[in-house]
C-alpha cells in the first residue's frame, strides 16, 4: 500500500545512468509504453508506507483476553450488505459472519466493533441473531465485543451470526484509531482540486472494525465473501470479486451485490462509492485465461489523464503471471477504484488508488501475489507483502523500461534503506509507524529481496523460489522462516546466517579495498567495517569487484568475505587501474576507501585455489561431519563473526569429525590449515 503524502520528486535520483542489472528471463510482453520522467518522479514505496500509517495512526485496540474469545473459532464467510452513500460516514445494514466453532464448545460469539467515547461517533449494535435466535445478551467494552448464544455450540459445528447495527464510522484524531471508512469532497489532479464526492475504506492493519464487525486476526482468512450496497443513483461500488448482479430499487437507489470465492484476509475486504464511470480492458497471460480489467474512475477527465497509464496494468499482470504463477484471481478480475487516499491499497482484486503510475500501479498489483494471495502470518513478517510489492516495481523496470531506470530505481531504494540502522523484522507489531516503516520495511526490504536474487546466482532458481511461496501457501498465511525453508531448497544449504544478519539484523557493512599487482598477479586486502557493530558485527556475503584495466575493458570478480579480513588473488591479463566496489548495486553496503598499495605483499595462492568445504550436518549441535578431506590430517579452525578463532581441533581424513559441543548458538566460519598453515579449504555452519 502507498501514499503520497510525503511524495517528493525523487525524478533526478530515478534518471540517473548506472550500470544495467541482469535483465530478467521472462521474456518481454508485447504491452510495452514509453517511460517519460513523470512516470517515475513519485515514489511508490512511500506512497504505501504514509497511507497506512494515515489511515491507522493508533495501536491495535482489542484486548488479550477478546483476542483469546475470537480463536474460539474460524471464520468461514463474510457477506456485508449495507447502506452507504459517497458523502457520509454514516453506515448501516447487518453483516453475516459463518464461523466454524473449534475444538471447545462456546457459549458466546466475540467480534470487534468500533465503539467510540461518550459523544464521539459510534457504531451501534441493533441485535445479533445466531442460528436464527436472537442472542439473549450482548456485552461492549470499546470495541470488544461479545454476544452471548441462545444456545451452546458444540465443538466443530457451524455458527450463522448476522449483526444488525448502523451508526457513523469514526474518522479523527481522538475518536479513532485511524480512518478506516473515509468521505472527501474533492480529487487532485496535476495540482489542480475538482469538486468530486466519494466514499472508501482503507482498513490496514486494525481498523477493519471502524466500518464493519469482523475479527481482525490475520492467520484466519474468510473462504470466501459477498459485499452487498445498496446506495443513489448515479453512484457505482467498486469492491472484491464479481459483480454478480446490480439490483435497481425504489426510491432512485440501486443495490451493487459483489461476490469473491476467494479466501480473504479482513483488511482486504472493501468498499468504494461515487458516481464513477466504469471501464473494461483485458489482460492476457500466456497459459491463462483472459482476465477482465475493471476500472472505476472518477470521471472522463480523469480518464483522460490517466489513460496511458492504466494501459499498462495488463502488460504487468502478463509479466508477474509468467515471472511468480498466474494471475491468482484470474477466474474473477483486477481493477482499481478510485479515491483520493494520497497512493494506493491493495484490496483484493480491486486495488484503491488515488492516480495512475508506473511504480504505483505496479506496486500494488504485486501485491496479489505478495499480501493477498499469500498474506503475512504476521505484522513482525509484513516485508513478505511490502518488500516483495517494492521489488516488484524493479523487475517491471526491469522489462519495462531500460537498464539505466532500474539501476536507478535500486540505487536510490539502498539510499534509503542505509538511512535508517533498524531491522527489517518488526520487534513491536503494535506500532503502525513500524510496521510500515518506509525505510525499512520496504527500501531495505526490497535491498534483502535483491540479495536473495544474487546469492541463489540464478534468476531461473530466484524466479522458482518465488513461484513456490505462491504455490506452497496460496490462500493462505506464511512467515519468514517459510520464505527461508524455501530459498534454502534453492540454494542447497542453511540460509540461518543470511536471514540473522539482513532480517533480524541491524545496519550495514562497508569494505575497505587495498590493492596491488605484481606482474599478472592481481591481490588485494579487504576489510569489513559494521555500521552497527554491537547488534551486526560481521555479514558475512559475497561481494563483486570490477576491475578495470589499461585498456579500458574490465572484469568483475566475486568474493566471499567470509571473516573481517580477508586476503585475495588472482592472475590477470592487464595492467590494473581501478577497482570498484559492488559496481552492480547487489549488497547493501556503504561505499570505503579503495586504494592502491605497493607495499602489500600479495598471496602466494589465489582464494580461488582454496576448496569449499562441505559439512552436515547444517545446521548441527554436538558434531559436525566434514566431507571429502583434502589431507589426512588438518587443522581445523572456527571463527566467530568477529573473526576471532573459538575452536581449533585436528582432523583426520579416517574419522572427520568437529566436535561443536563447546559452541554457543550462532554462526560460524570454519577453515582447514595443512601442517605448514596452508589453508587448504573453508566452509561455514550454524550451531543451533
Amino acid at each position: 500500500m502507498l501514499r503520497s503524502f510525503y511524495a517528493f520528486a525523487l525524478g533526478s535520483l530515478l534518471l540517473s545512468a548506472g550500470a544495467a542489472q541482469a535483465q530478467s528471463q521472462v521474456p518481454r510482453p508485447t504491452h510495452d509504453f514509453a517511460i517519460t520522467p513523470a512516470d517515475l518522479a513519485g515514489d511508490a514505496a512511500r506512497q504505501c508506507a504514509t497511507a497506512h500509517i494515515g489511515a491507522a495512526q493508533r495501536r491495535p485496540s482489542t484486548t488479550i483476553l477478546h483476542r483469546a474469545k475470537m480463536e474460539r473459532y474460524d471464520v468461514k464467510y463474510y457477506k456485508l450488505d449495507l447502506a452507504l452513500e459517497n458523502n457520509s460516514r454514516d453506515v448501516a445494514g447487518s453483516v453475516w459472519m459463518r464461523v466454524r466453532v473449534r475444538t471447545q464448545a462456546i457459549d458466546s460469539l466475540a467480534f470487534e466493533l468500533y465503539q467510540g467515547p461518550a459523544g464521539t461517533a459510534t457504531l451501534l449494535i441493533d441485535s445479533v441473531v445466531i442460528n436464527g435466535r436472537r442472542s439473549p445478551g450482548i456485552r461492549r467494552i470499546g470495541p470488544d465485543a461479545t454476544a452471548a448464544l441462545a444456545q451452546p455450540a458444540a465443538a466443530n459445528s457451524l455458527l450463522d451470526a448476522r449483526i444488525y447495527y448502523h451508526g457513523t464510522a469514526p474518522n479523527g484524531n481522538s475518536s479513532a484509531i485511524g480512518n478506516a471508512f473515509n468521505t472527501a469532497t474533492r480529487y487532485r489532479m496535476d495540482g489542480v482540486y475538482y469538486p468530486y464526492d466519494v466514499t472508501w475504506s482503507l482498513s490496514e492493519p486494525f481498523s477493519a472494525h471502524e466500518w464493519f464487525p469482523c475479527k481482525q486476526v490475520l492467520t484466519d482468512k474468510a473462504d470466501s465473501s459477498d459485499v452487498w450496497v445498496t446506495t443513489t443513483l448515479p453512484n457505482k461500488v467498486g469492491s472484491n470479486g464479481v459483480l454478480s448482479r446490480t439490483v435497481t430499487l425504489p426510491n432512485n437507489k440501486v443495490r451493487y451485490e459483489w461476490k469473491s470465492r476467494h479466501p480473504i484476509a479482513y483488511y482486504l475486504i472493501s468498499v468504494a462509492v461515487a458516481p464513477y464511470i466504469e471501464t473494461v480492458s483485458y489482460a492476457n497471460p500466456a497459459g491463462g485465461p483472459r482476465i477482465p480489467i475493471v476500472d472505476y474512475v472518477y470521471d472522463q477527465n480523469a480518464l483522460s489523464y490517466y489513460q496511458t497509464e492504466i494501459n499498462r496494468t495488463a502488460g504487468f499482470i502478463e509479466n508477474y503471471s509468467g515471472i511468480v504463477g498466474l494471475y491468482p484471481f484470474a477466474n474473477e478480475k483486477y481493477g482499481h477504484s478510485m479515491a483520493p487516499i494520497g497512493g494506493g491499497m491493495e484490496h483484493q482484486t480491486m486495488t484503491t488508488q488515488d492516480g495512475f503510475d508506473f511504480t504505483l500501479t505496479a506496486h500494488e498489483l504485486f501485491h496479489q501475489w505478495f499480501g493477498n494471495n499469500v498474506t503475512c502470518g504476521s505484522w513482525e513478517d509484513i516485508w513478505l507483502n511490502e518488500s516483495f510489492a517494492s521489488y516488484g516495481e524493479y523487475m517491471s523496470l526491469q522489462v519495462f523500461s531500460t537498464p539505466a531506470a532500474a539501476r536507478s530505481w535500486m540505487d536510490t531504494a539502498h539510499q534509503y534503506a542505509l538511512s535508517n540502522s533498524g531491522s527489517v523484522y518488526v520487534p513491536d507489531t503494535t506500532s503502525v509507524g513500524r510496521i510500515f516503516n518506509y525505510y525499512l520495511t520496504y527500501k531495505k526490504g526490497a535491498g534483502v529481496v535483491h540479495m536473495l536474487r544474487y546469492l541463489l546466482q540464478d534468476d531461473t532458481k530466484f524466479y522458482r523460489a518465488l513461484r513456490t511461496y505462491q504455490s506452497q501457501y496460496a490462500n493462505s498465511t506464511a512467515r519468514t522462516a517459510d520464505m527461508q525453508r524455501i530459498f534454502e531448497a534453492e540454494a542447497g544449504r542453511s540460509l540461518t546466517y543470511f536471514f540473522q544478519q539482513w532480517f533480524r539484523g541491524q545496519g550495514y557493512p562497508s569494505f575497505d579495498v587495498r590493492w596491488n599487482q605484481v606482474g599478472g598477479s592481481f591481490g588485494m586486502r579487504v576489510s569489513e567495517t559494521t555500521s552497527e557493530p554491537g547488534v551486526t558485527p560481521f555479514f558475512d556475503t559475497d561481494v563483486d569487484y570490477r576491475l578495470t584495466f589499461s585498456d579500458g575493458s574490465t572484469r568483475t570478480i566475486r568474493v566471499h568475505q567470509d571473516q573481517p579480513t580477508i586476503n585475495y588473488s588472482t592472475p590477470v591479463a592487464g595492467n590494473v587501474t581501478n577497482v570498484e566496489v559492488d559496481p552492480d548495486q547487489w549488497i547493501l553496503n556503504e561505499p570505503g576507501a579503495t586504494n592502491f598499495d605497493a607495499s602489500l605483499t600479495l598471496a602466494s595462492r589465489a582464494s580461488a585455489a582454496i576448496l569449499p568445504l562441505q559439512v552436515y550436518p547444517n545446521p548441527c549441535r554436538e558434531q559436525l561431519l566434514l566431507q571429502d578431506l583434502p589431507a589426512a590430517r588438518a587443522t581445523a579452525e572456527v571463527l566467530d563473526v568477529t573473526g576471532r578463532v573459538v575452536l581449533r581441533q585436528v582432523v583426520e581424513a579416517a574419522s572427520p569429525k568437529l566436535h561443536t559441543t563447546t559452541l554457543a548458538p550462532g554462526i560460524y566460519g570454519l577453515r582447514l590449515l595443512s601442517a605448514s598453515g596452508e589453508r587448504l579449504a573453508q566452509g561455514r555452519f550454524v550451531r543451533e
